[in-house]
């Protein structure tokens, strides 16, 4: 279905693979577009709990694509304009999945594929991944991408590492809250599914409706008006049928509905 991409499906877990592996999955404008709606398409989906974003190869992703770089060099700035909005539309299809996502990266993540990472809820990396926002090496800045690396290390670490373009080592990515877990080599896949299975527990409506939550209240006041949003955004969602049944079945010590009704499982 997709030039630049496969998606592996496990029951109810799909895998997005990048599968550019002998350009070690940079972008070009192809892989954006795939990437988007292949985002749109997995959102939509009642039967994906997870989604999973990997690169095919040695390395997740090593940024932008050489020839596409030459291109956004030649063209004009309305043209890069509308280059930029692309990738922009794409990473927050990918951020704003109402779903668990997941970034299993290994090698180099380099510019986009940093933001790739960041832009997915949580991120193993393996042993050997290493992380850059090396834009201004190139006379560029890494603006698509910053929200999301910003949310991820903060403001203080986004200081340094977006002016010097170092590379970050995964123990260092996990330091700065990059990356969620490092693992070995060998037991990446060890380490995604292990964020998986707790994740597969959770009531899909309760979880997307946890991951809506944050942006609204993060960094707020704790005054009366955050007092009256929260408890309005826990009484709604106690009073769904998932809610319910939830309560329901803590109480008479059952599975939930969501667990015996997971396709797959």
């Amino acid at each position: 279905m997709f030039e630049t991409l496969e998606i592996e499906r496990v029951g109810p877990v799909a895998t997005l693979w990048m599968n550019r592996p002998a350009l070690f999955n940079a972008f070009n404008e192809q892989l954006i577009a795939d990437l988007s709606q292949a985002c749109l398409m997995m959102d939509a989906d009642p039967a994906v709990r997870v989604l999973v974003l990997a690169g095919r190869g040695r390395h997740f992703s090593a940024g932008a694509d050489l020839n596409w770089m030459r291109r956004a060099g030649a063209a004009s700035e309305a043209d890069n304009l509308s280059d930029a909005r692309r990738f922009a539309r794409m990473l927050r299809s990918l951020s704003g999945l109402s779903k668990p996502t997941i970034a299993r990266v290994q090698g180099a993540a380099l510019g986009g594929g940093t933001g790739l990472a960041a832009a997915c809820d949580m991120a193993v990396a393996s042993s050997d991944a290493v992380f850059s926002t090396s834009e201004v090496r190139f006379g560029i800045i890494p603006a698509v991408i910053s929200p999301y690396v910003l949310r991820a290390i903060g403001p203080r670490h986004a200081l340094r590492y977006f002016q010097t373009g170092e590379k970050i080592s995964a123990e260092r990515a996990l330091m700065i809250g990059l990356v969620s877990d490092v693992t070995p080599v060998d037991a990446l896949d060890a380490g995604v599914a292990a964020l998986i299975e707790p994740l597969l527990a959770g009531a899909p409506s309760a979880q997307a409706a946890s991951k809506e939550l944050i942006e609204p209240i993060k960094g707020r006041l704790i005054d009366d008006a955050i007092m009256e949003e929260t408890a309005r955004r826990i009484a709604r969602q106690r009073a769904t049928a998932e809610g319910r049944d939830g309560v329901a079945a803590f109480l008479d010590k059952r599975p939930p509905a969501w667990l015996v009704d997971q396709p797959g499982t």
